[in-house]
């Protein structure tokens, strides 16, 4: 409080002096700016979003729901990225901002392999305007963190991330909270948040040291600032949040005066805006296969109203840009025979991008019964990875690089035990996180993947009520039983605890890795075939449900 206190005592100018070095505090001060920024003028601003790149250098294969079917195509890749932001700014060279809202260092085998440090020369090299820390920016800790983003050029912005003093005392912010920008007579003000359950969501090591608090804590003083003292004709919330909580967000009535949230984390396409009762929401897919624009129509100074649209960056219409693409090829360089290591192949598409069940866990799940003696084995419901299509010899080819972008994060296995009683306490709670009535409370992830265990559900029902029929090993759920458990260990969870069951029993790591168990069974039965089995099944949805976002005029594709 005491740091917000002094931020709103002396504007901007004190504020942005406190949080960064002198030379974006005069990046930030209209002084600075050339005077064509500041006079009023007409025409249009645009602003270009991407998020969520998660490290994909190369243009890939990406999934679409197009006549109610799975149908895949090539996008992506930062040279391309580069041209058509290039080609994007060339159209309104003068009042263009780009900006990347997060997971900007984690997702690939060139990021783990450098600390993320190679996509601190590429980044800066896409010449940003601003950007936004996301979830996964902590993976290499707090201090890494802060180095990779101190290394971009461009301002950071978060109004909810603190050094932690110690006793859950918060000190002073880690980044400015907010940035503004002038063109053509216009005083845009960005605004950001990212997610504050990042120490519950993923490792809690990796965030510590931080502390994180909801956008609601500060959220209408920030605005009030933004709209009063600073008079900003325009404001943005740039959101590291998940589509459901920014949408709980633009209903929020301290959101008033917003007239944008730039959304991120959940990797949704947004194609046209979701109305929220106070401000609009868009959110740009993932791994670089779409720039956000926003384009604000402009009369002498006067914002008149904007329009969006998402655009696809297909490899075709935006070759890769020369220079970029002798970048990537210099940073991956010696890691480049490594990466694309053939391990094993398999005989259909692997993809993450359906909420209940999808290849690439189908297959994590069948290696993880084969390797360990558990009754049931878990794999977390995370989003990040492209899909990957088979060649022109029928198979796909999982590489050591493609191993690291399905999973980045090489943990150890463990086992446990729990009571059937914990087990349906916690696929409750799992459901909650996913398919919560309230927006407010899902977590940024898909439902859990499992094998050795069948569900039978209801994503629509009340809280707490949602199970309808559990097996285990072709027997319905004893409740009384206690049933061995394998998961990856998450570092810096207590002992007790396992993919956030809590109170679990005899917990032991094992001595596989998830790489070395994934090698170990691609190398005795590749080529795989991970079909969906259906051992989550949902009753009141679709099977091939591709958002978890309800009640709003929005559809993936």
């Amino acid at each position: 409080m005491n740091s917000r206190r002094k931020f709103l005592q002396g504007g901007i100018l004190t504020s942005v002096a406190a949080f960064t070095p002198a030379g974006i505090q005069a990046k930030a001060s209209a002084g600075n700016m050339p005077a064509a920024k500041l006079i009023a003028g007409s025409g249009q601003i645009t602003i270009l979003q991407t998020t969520d790149v998660h490290c994909q250098l190369h243009a890939h294969d990406e999934l679409f729901w197009e006549n109610n079917e799975l149908t895949f195509r090539k996008a992506g890749g930062y040279p391309h990225m580069a041209t058509a932001l290039k080609k994007l700014k060339e159209k309104n060279p003068e009042n263009t901002i780009t900006l990347d809202t997060g997971d900007m260092f984690q997702g690939s085998m060139l990021s783990v392999k450098t600390t993320g440090q190679a996509f601190v020369p590429l980044l800066n090299a896409m010449d940003y305007d601003l950007y936004l820390p996301g979830n996964w920016e902590v993976v290499y800790y707090k201090k890494n963190m802060q180095k990779l983003l101190g290394g971009l050029l461009a301002p950071k912005i978060c109004a909810n991330m603190y050094h932690d003093l110690g006793d859950g005392k918060k000190g002073e912010l880690i980044f400015q909270p907010y940035q503004i920008m002038h063109r053509m007579g216009v005083k845009i003000g960005f605004l950001g948040y990212t997610d504050p359950l990042v120490p519950l969501r993923q490792s809690p090591m990796y965030s510590k040291g931080i502390v994180y608090t909801k956008p609601e804590d500060n959220l209408k003083e920030y605005v009030t600032l933004l709209r009063e003292q600073e008079q900003c004709d325009f404001v943005i919330i740039l959101s590291h949040l998940g589509l459901s909580q920014q949408i709980a967000l633009g209903n929020n009535p301290d959101c008033q005066g917003v007239d944008y949230i730039f959304g991120a984390d959940t990797h949704e396409r947004i194609r046209k805006p979701i109305q929220a009762e106070y401000t609009k929401i868009v959110e740009p897919g993932a791994f670089g296969s779409f720039v956000g624009k926003l384009d604000i129509q402009v009369k002498d100074g006067k914002v008149l109203g904007s329009t969006y649209e998402l655009i696809e960056v297909d490899p075709i219409k935006y070759p890769a840009d020369p220079a970029i693409k002798t970048l990537v090829q210099d940073l991956e360089k010696p890691y480049k025979e490594e990466i694309n290591k053939v391990l094993g192949y398999s005989t259909v598409p692997l993809y993450r991008n359906f909420v209940v069940e999808n290849t690439i866990d189908t297959m994590i799940v069948d290696a993880l019964k084969w390797k360990v003696n558990a009754d049931v084995v878990l794999s977390n419901g995370f989003r990040f990875c492209p899909p990957r299509v088979p060649g022109k010899d029928g198979k796909v080819a999982i590489t050591e690089g493609y191993l690291y972008d399905m999973l980045p994060v090489d943990s150890t296995i463990r086992t446990a035990k729990a009571s059937g009683q914990q087990i349906l306490d916690w696929l409750e709670k799992e459901m909650q996180n996913v398919f919560a009535q309230d927006a407010s409370k899902r977590f940024g992830g898909w439902l859990i993947r499992f094998k050795g265990m069948q569900v039978e559900f209801k994503a629509f029902d009340r809280v707490g009520e949602r199970v309808k029929k559990v097996t285990i090993a072709g027997a319905a759920l004893d409740k009384n039983r206690m049933y061995t458990l394998c998961a990856c260990e998450r570092d810096g969870d207590p002992e007790d605890m396992l993919c956030r069951m809590k109170g679990v029993k005899e917990p032991t790591n094992t001595a596989y890795t998830l790489h070395s168990m994934m090698k170990e069974y691609l190398t005795k039965f590749s080529p795989v075939t991970p079909v969906l089995r259906h051992d989550a099944k949902i009753l009141d949805g679709p099977q091939d449900l591709l958002s978890q976002v309800t009640g709003v005029d929005y559809t993936f594709r």
